[in-house]
């Protein structure tokens, strides 16, 4: 199967985040906004079909979001991707939001910007399409500015993007707008969700954005002065402030985990002997170890415990294992379950292992106070 059009960018370790254009744009869209995400993300950007560098084939008439989703989903696998991070503009959050409903265990996380749950009924959009598939492009094009800018602001490298995508692919994605609606179904979305509206946007106007906020639990909105509908090219820096907050989440979420499972002194002292060297790496471990992975509900954190006690014997960390055998403690093992976890390891792991893993369980469960429920 072909993919979209890519540009990967940030270190190949860190969390993935995927950025998904507007109507008429390539991935230019996020130039001034991409590489600062990529100090702390490792970020693909994608092209709608028949846009950028995406071949016309790859959608047909009739498309739906949900046929652009799978593309994006396609993407995400052909990268080793499972799990990700997802910002999107116009019909790029049109494809997030599809992925929130439904295929919610692959995203860690979501913005939508200058998007909507629906946009504004299938007849101007069949009518668009219609017209596109009949002259083409050109004289729409021809009104890009007035559609996607404010204040006689441009970009015309985007501008030309639309001159030159396919007719027919756009027209398609005209067809996947025209059947959009996902309005009865946003109360579905769990992952943390932020709206990013721009004040002066005619296309997708701020009460669409603060109709999904209104639905969607927990989500928060942020209305931006001065920018229409393509808000990451005209207000980069507002765009970044906005999702460099969301984005960052994971290191939030992850040190209230983190100090679930290890203990508010132990996250204490680690925290105390954190200096500038090490700040970066305990960022790291808050964010994606524990704001990712702990945070996946695919296993429990009993599950998680056992699986990582068997990977510190294997691998002979026993300080690590210390730490961790009162944290299987705290995620509601009993001394007899680690017991039978360690016996397992002689089997896989070794008895001289195992051997020194019962013997660091042994003083750790000693140590335990059996008043500290």
């Amino acid at each position: 199967m072909t993919l979209l059009n890519h540009h990967a960018e940030g270190p190949a370790s860190a969390p993935p985040l995927l950025l998904g254009p507007s109507l008429g744009t390539s991935y230019a869209l996020w130039d001034q906004v991409a590489p600062e995400l990529s100090i702390t993300h490792r970020v693909v950007r994608w092209d709608l079909p028949g846009h950028g560098g995406s071949a016309t084939g790859l959608i047909e008439e009739g498309a739906t979001v949900g046929d652009l989703a799978g593309l994006v989903l396609a993407l995400a696998d052909s990268l080793g991707v499972e799990r990700f991070a997802y910002a999107g503009v116009s019909l790029g959050g049109a494809v997030g939001l599809h992925l929130a409903v439904h295929h919610p265990e692959r995203l860690s996380s979501l913005a939508v910007i200058c998007s909507s749950a629906h946009f504004n009924g299938a007849r101007p959009w069949e009518e668009r399409a219609a017209l596109v598939r009949r002259e083409g492009l050109a004289d729409l094009a021809e009104s890009a500015d007035a559609r996607w800018f404010a204040g006689g602001f441009t970009v015309p490298r985007l501008v030309q993007d639309h001159r030159d995508a396919d007719p027919d692919a756009y027209a398609a994605c005209c067809d996947a707008l025209a059947a959009f609606d996902l309005r009865e179904r946003l109360t579905e979305i769990a992952v943390p969700t932020l709206l990013i509206a721009g004040r002066e946007d005619p296309a997708t106007p701020p009460a669409h954005l603060r109709e999904i906020a209104d639905a969607v639990p927990g989500s928060t909105l942020v209305e931006l002065p001065g920018a229409s509908h393509l808000a990451p090219a005209q207000c980069p820096e507002a765009v970044l402030t906005a999702l460099r907050a969301h984005f960052g989440q994971a290191a939030l979420r992850g040190m209230a985990v983190r100090r679930e499972v290890l203990g508010d002194a132990h996250v204490d002292r680690a925290q105390t002997r954190q200096t500038p060297f090490t700040a970066r790496f305990q960022d790291f471990i808050s964010r994606y170890a524990w704001g990712e992975i702990w945070t996946d509900p695919t296993l429990s954190r009993r599950e998680r415990s056992m699986i990582t006690l068997t990977a510190l014997v294997a691998h002979g960390h026993y300080d690590e294992l210390a730490m961790h055998v009162r944290a299987a403690r705290r995620n509601g093992l009993t001394p007899e379950e680690i017991g039978a976890v360690l016996l397992q390891t002689a089997v896989y792991c070794g008895v001289p292992a195992a051997n020194s893993a019962f013997a660091t369980a042994q003083r750790v469960l000693a140590e335990e106070d059996p008043t500290d429920g």
